[in-house]
């Protein structure tokens, strides 16, 4: 093979790389106005309200657990939450300084009928693969966000 037919091809896996990651962040952006327009809420808000319908009452820091983010993105995000009466922050231990979360009836009500989150679609597909493909998806992105060096990035 010459070399210029390589480097077209080259050329031609890096646009279609280029282009899933677009389409990625698309489906991203897409899902989050859905859930904004129909629920008024965000992608991290319905997370933070699905971890507490799968888990019940949970403190801030071990619902950061659940949806990955760390606890002052969630600290954020449960105050919007208490605005809207979807969660309640509760006194239940003797040290004043522990606060669980939980769900009001607007906030359960929510979660019941919210769609699953996009990243639960995700998790479907990757299930439905065998491990050896998983890995190589693993390592694959694992390169990209090496890349662009976003590994240590806060994921909301």
């Amino acid at each position: 093979m010459s070399s210029e037919v390589s480097q077209d091809i080259h050329t031609m896996r890096t646009k279609e790389i280029v282009f899933a990651i677009r389409r990625l962040m698309q489906a991203g952006e897409h899902y989050t106005k859905e859930l904004n327009k129909i629920y008024n809420v965000s992608a991290a808000q319905i997370n933070c309200l699905l971890a507490l319908h799968e888990n019940g009452p949970l403190p801030p820091s071990q619902i950061a657990k659940h949806v990955m983010v760390n606890s002052s993105t969630v600290t954020g995000v449960i105050d919007r939450l208490e605005k809207k009466d979807l969660v309640k922050r509760l006194r239940i231990s003797q040290d004043r300084r522990v606060i669980t979360i939980e769900l009001t009836k607007s906030g359960e009500m929510l979660a019941e009928n919210a769609p699953p989150p996009i990243q639960q679609k995700i998790i479907d597909g990757l299930n439905q693969l065998p491990p050896s493909e998983i890995e190589q998806i693993a390592l694959t992105l694992k390169t990209l966000t090496d890349m662009l060096d976003v590994q240590n990035l806060d994921v909301t």
